[in-house]
C-alpha cells in the first residue's frame, strides 16, 4: 500500500493537537512524513516560526518514542521535504517565499513531485493469500452497510467467499455480493481487485471499522484498528408537546425515530444507541455535542418531530472512582482577549497547558477541559472574543471527576399558558429578560420563552390583552418600543437547556420546554428537592 503521511499546518497557526496525534501515529509506523505549509500569502504568515514549531514538534515525538523504538532514525524523521503552497491560488513550490507572498510557482506540480519522490510505492507478495482492512463505512438504502477495503494483499473478486475476522477475534466466512471501484466522485461495479487498490463491497451487515477480511483457506488478521469511545450522550425520543403533529411533521411515532436511528448505525460507528427502559426515547451516544446536532437536525429535515434531552457526559468508574472525558483545547485569538478566554474556561474546570505569543498580536493556548465544560462553549467563546477566535478540540483521555460546572447563570421564563403571544404582554414583560418569541407566535404551559435576568426560573403569562374600553385618552399614545426576539438555533438552544429542560424539534421550529409542562408538578418536584438538600 501507499503509506505516508503530508502533513498541512497553516503558515500563521502552526501545527494544531491534531497534528500531534497524526504526526505520532506516522512515526510509530516509520511512514514518511511531507510538511505543507499553506496559506504563505496571508499577511500575518511566520513561514519560518511555523516550520521550526513543525520541527520542534517532530523532535519532541521522536524523543517520546526513542524508549520504545530505539532504532529510529532522529535524522531522517528532521530531514522532511518542506512544500510551501497557497491552496486558494492553487500554487505550490519548494523554495520558501517570504511571508505574505504567493509561491513561485503557479501549480501544484512540485507538491504531486514530492509525494511521488519521497512516499514508497504499494508492495506486496504476490503469493500471499487475501488480506483486506476495513478503514471506513458507508451506507446505501439497496445494499445496505457498505465496507470501505484497503487491500494489503492478493485478490477479491465479486461472489467470493472470504473470512470476516471479528475485533474480538472470532471468524465468520461471508460471501461478497458485491465489489464497486471509485473513479473521480462516483462508484461502479467491479469483477476483481487486487493489492493496493481501495475498495467497497456489500453484503456483510454488521461489519465495522478495523476488522479483517481474509482467504478462508489462511486466516491472517491485521492489527485491529479502534474507534474512540462515545463522550457525550443525548435522550433523543419522539415529540409530546401539546403542538405535535402541527408543523409539517410527518414522522411522528416512536418506531419510525426508532428505524431512523436503526438506520443511521449502518453506515455511521462514531454513534452508539442505547435503549434506557423506555418505549419512546432512546440514548444516543456520540463524539461531541455537534455530532449529535447534526444527527437531530438531519432528522429535522426529513420531517421527524422529536423531543431532544440536554446532552450529557458518558462517565466510566475506574478504581472506584467516577472518570469523565477530557478534551485538550488549542485557542487562537487576539491578545486583548486573553483575559476574558482565561476566565471563561476556569469556570469550565479547563488547567491551561501552555501559552505562546506569536508577536503578531494574537496568542495561542492550550487547555485541558471537562467534556461537559465545552458544553455551550462555543457561543459564549464568540461572544467575549467578538467573533474573532478560534477553537479546536481533540479527545485527550478520561480522568478523575472535576467537580461541578456553571455554565448558565440565569434561570428561565416560562409560560404558564397555552395562548398567543401579545405584544402588550411583551411591553409589560420586557424588563424581566430577553425573550425568543415574537407577538402572534403560539405557545403552551411549560414552554421556555425566554431568559430571566435573574438566576431562577419565573412563570408568566406571555398571551395576557389589553383591556379596551370606551374612555379616549387625552393625550396621544406613547410609542413602544418592542425589542427583537433573539432567535435560537439548534446548537444554541440544546446549549441553553437546563437540567429539567429539553428541546422540542419540528421541520418548522425548534422550542425549549420543560421536561414537566404542568407548573403545579413543577413546584411540588422543586419542594420536595429542596427539602432532601437541606
Amino acid at each position: 500500500m501507499v503509506d505516508g503521511v503530508v502533513l498541512l499546518v497553516d503558515a500563521s497557526e502552526g501545527p494544531l493537537p491534531q497534528t500531534r496525534f497524526v504526526l505520532r501515529k506516522a512515526l510509530e509506523a516509520a511512514l514518511p512524513v511531507i510538511l505543507v505549509v499553506n496559506k504563505t500569502d496571508r499577511p500575518d504568515a511566520r513561514i519560518p516560526e511555523v516550520v521550526e514549531e513543525s520541527h520542534d514538534l517532530l523532535l519532541g515525538l521522536a524523543s517520546d518514542l526513542a524508549d520504545d523504538a530505539p532504532d529510529l532514525d532522529l535524522d531522517a524523521i528532521l530531514d522532511v521535504p518542506v512544500v510551501y503552497a497557497s491552496g486558494r491560488a492553487g500554487a505550490a513550490s519548494t523554495n520558501e517565499p517570504a511571508n505574505g507572498d504567493l509561491p513561485d510557482n503557479a501549480d501544484l506540480e512540485p507538491l504531486f513531485d514530492a509525494i511521488l519522490t519521497h512516499i514508497p510505492a504499494p508492495t506486496y507478495d504476490p503469493e500471499h493469500p487475501f488480506q483486506a482492512h476495513v478503514t471506513n463505512l458507508d451506507a446505501s438504502p439497496f445494499l445496505g452497510r457498505i465496507a470501505l477495503l484497503r487491500i494489503f494483499q492478493g485478490e477479491v473478486k465479486k461472489g467470493q467467499t472470504v473470512a470476516w475476522v471479528r475485533l474480538d477475534g472470532s471468524t465468520q466466512n461471508v460471501r461478497i455480493t458485491e465489489l464497486l471501484k471509485t473513479k473521480a466522485l462516483d462508484r461502479f461495479p467491479a469483477e476483481s481487485a487486487s493489492a493496493g487498490d481501495i475498495v467497497a463491497v456489500a453484503g456483510i451487515e454488521d461489519i465495522t471499522i478495523g476488522e479483517t477480511l481474509a482467504d478462508p483457506e489462511d486466516v491472517r488478521p491485521l492489527p485491529a484498528i479502534t474507534v474512540d469511545e462515545p463522550a457525550i450522550s443525548m435522550l433523543i425520543g419522539t415529540n409530546t408537546s401539546p403542538l405535535v403533529g402541527r408543523e409539517k411533521g410527518s414522522k411522528v411515532t416512536s418506531r419510525m425515530v426508532k428505524d431512523r436511528l436503526d438506520r443511521e448505525l449502518i453506515g455511521n460507528v462514531s454513534i452508539r444507541v442505547v435503549d434506557v427502559g423506555r418505549p419512546d426515547a432512546w440514548e444516543v451516544q456520540g463524539r461531541g455535542e455537534l455530532a449529535l446536532a447534526i444527527l437531530v437536525e438531519q432528522m429535522r429535515r426529513e420531517g421527524y418531530e422529536l423531543t431532544v434531552g440536554k446532552p450529557q457526559v458518558v462517565t466510566r468508574v475506574i478504581d472506584g472512582k467516577t472518570h469523565e472525558p477530557y478534551e485538550q483545547l488549542t485557542v487562537d485569538a487576539p491578545e486583548e482577549y486573553l483575559g476574558a478566554i482565561t476566565q471563561l474556561l476556569a469556570g469550565r474546570r479547563g488547567r491551561m497547558e501552555t501559552m505562546a505569543n506569536h508577536g503578531s498580536g494574537w496568542v495561542r493556548m492550550e487547555f485541558l477541559v471537562p467534556s461537559r465544560g465545552l458544553i455551550g462553549f462555543r457561543t459564549e467563546f464568540l461572544t467575549v472574543t467578538r467573533g474573532t477566535g478560534i477553537a479546536n478540540a481533540i479527545f485527550h483521555g478520561y480522568e478523575p471527576w472535576a467537580g461541578g460546572i456553571v455554565t448558565r447563570n440565569n434561570g428561565s421564563l416560562v409560560s404558564d399558558r397555552s395562548g398567543v403571544v401579545t405584544t402588550f404582554a411583551l411591553i409589560a414583560l420586557q424588563s424581566r429578560g430577553t425573550f425568543f418569541v415574537g407577538p402572534t407566535e403560539e405557545v403552551y404551559e411549560g414552554m421556555v420563552i425566554g431568559e430571566n435576568s435573574r438566576s431562577e426560573d419565573m412563570d408568566v403569562n406571555i398571551t395576557k390583552e389589553k383591556q379596551l374600553n370606551n374612555i379616549r385618552s387625552s393625550t396621544a399614545d406613547e410609542l413602544e418600543r418592542l425589542t427583537p426576539p433573539r432567535k435560537l438555533s439548534l446548537e444554541e438552544s440544546l446549549e441553553f437547556a437546563g437540567d429539567d429542560e429539553c428541546v422540542e424539534v419540528t421541520p418548522l421550529a425548534v422550542r425549549i420546554r420543560k421536561v414537566e409542562l404542568d407548573q403545579t408538578l413543577r413546584a411540588r418536584s422543586a419542594s420536595r428537592l429542596k427539602k432532601q438538600n437541606a
